[in-house]
């Protein structure tokens, strides 16, 4: 080979290495993670050599319009990935290199150091993340089983997925994070096998203050929301009672009350009132001096016909009108303008088109998802039915998160 020729080819390899080489600990450094809904991502081991080998796959469900893939069986789940049948833009996202995903451990990137490979071991195929100068890994997950096609990665307990975020936007960029540190969770490599490595420290079971929200989806977020002091309990028997409906006034109580988490908030909500906010509220009932605050501030309205109908179930299309000006509300607070800005993909809905509400439900799913599928699960928002208190604390907490960034 000539001289400028092999200049050329070394100039090239080092281009390319170069454009998908990991990014530079100081600006890892500056990234964020964002939580993400489970069921919307998949890790697959993709075959490649013939089946005799495996590498990473990670697919994200953006939009509902089409399934990105299908999932047949068990020991190991064969995945069909749909994505290839169609253009997929917009509606799915693909990673297959260290560009599309990486690692983060206890609050930090550690993707320069650690490369995602597929293994084959023990029976099963592996997800690891290998640091070859320390001869150190980190199982992530595994298929339960062998394939020569393409299979799904189980995650291990501890492991989830979640998104990269930069000066609070979203990227597109999927992380396998866990909140455990690197210390815990590194192991010599090939020392793993095909089981999950027991930690040093298990993980404690969460405890929540009131034992009725213990497992419900919403937990964490009741929890939060309940710390933050906009949403309680009842006294009586110390319950949260996450699955009754919440009325129109209480979602007016609940949004006035998290608003007060905002830096700089005075809300000043008069003790009694002499006039009646709707005809249909007397100035005697306990809601009504919020009820009048959130309409002179238009965060409410009532019906065409003038009435508030206080005692009535919000639905959840109601609930995201309210939070939307609540949150527009929010950020004029902060000397913000009030267009809420999209921070991560909106979601699609089988169920809103042609209501009302379609376009607000679509915005408020774009907006720190607000707006999420019943009860996090396929592509139906219901927006008919009643807002629940779990999903009333969640929801209300997302927007407040999201005004505060």
């Amino acid at each position: 080979m000539k001289t400028s020729l092999r200049l050329k080819i070394a100039a090239l390899a080092t281009a390319t290495l170069s454009a998908i080489a990991p990014i530079a600990p100081s600006v890892a450094a500056t990234f964020g993670q964002r939580e993400v809904q489970q069921n919307r991502f998949i890790a697959v081991a993709q075959p490649f050599m013939g089946g005799r080998a495996h590498k990473l796959l990670v697919i994200e469900q953006i939009s509902d319009a089409r399934s990105c893939w299908s999932e047949s069986g068990d020991n190991p789940t064969i995945v069909n990935p749909l994505l290839i049948n169609f253009d997929f833009t917009g509606i799915c996202g693909r990673g297959t290199d260290a560009n599309g995903y990486s690692v983060r451990v206890g609050g930090q990137d550690v993707g320069i150091r650690y490369a995602l490979r597929v293994v084959k071991r023990g029976g099963d195929i592996l997800l690891v993340a290998v640091d070859d100068f320390d001869r150190q890994e980190m199982v992530i997950g595994r298929t339960n089983g062998t394939t020569t096609g393409f299979a799904k990665i189980q995650l291990d307990p501890g492991w989830r997925f979640a998104k990269r975020t930069y000066q609070g936007q979203t990227l597109g960029h999927v992380y396998f994070t866990n909140d455990q540190s690197l210390t815990a969770l590194a192991q010599p490599i090939g020392s793993s096998g095909s089981r999950p490595t027991p930690t040093p420290t298990p993980t404690p079971t969460p405890t929540y203050t009131f034992p009725d929200v213990r497992g419900d989806i919403y937990a964490r977020e009741i929890e939060e929301a309940v710390n933050m002091g906009f949403v309680a309990g009842f006294r009586e028997d110390n319950t949260f009672r996450p699955l009754n409906s919440v009325t129109r006034e209480q979602l007016v109580s609940l949004v006035l009350e998290a608003l007060q988490n905002i830096e700089g908030a005075n809300i000043s909500i008069p003790s009694s009132m002499t006039t009646r906010p709707f005809y249909d509220v007397e100035a005697s009932r306990w809601s009504a001096a919020k009820i009048q605050w959130a309409k002179n501030n238009n965060i409410v309205s009532g019906y065409r016909d003038g009435s508030f109908r206080p005692s009535e179930p919000v639905t959840r299309a109601e609930m995201m009108a309210v939070l939307r000006r609540a949150a527009e509300y929010g950020k004029s607070l902060r000397g913000q303008s009030s267009t809420l800005e999209s921070t991560t993909s909106t979601m699609q809905f089988s169920d809103t088109s042609g209501h009302w509400a379609d376009s607000l439900v679509s915005q408020m799913s774009s907006y720190c998802n607000v707006a999420s599928a019943y009860n996090e699960s396929g592509s139906r928002f219901y927006p008919n039915n009643p807002a629940l208190r779990n999903y009333a604390a969640a929801a209300t907490l997302r927007m407040i998160n999201c005004v505060k960034r």
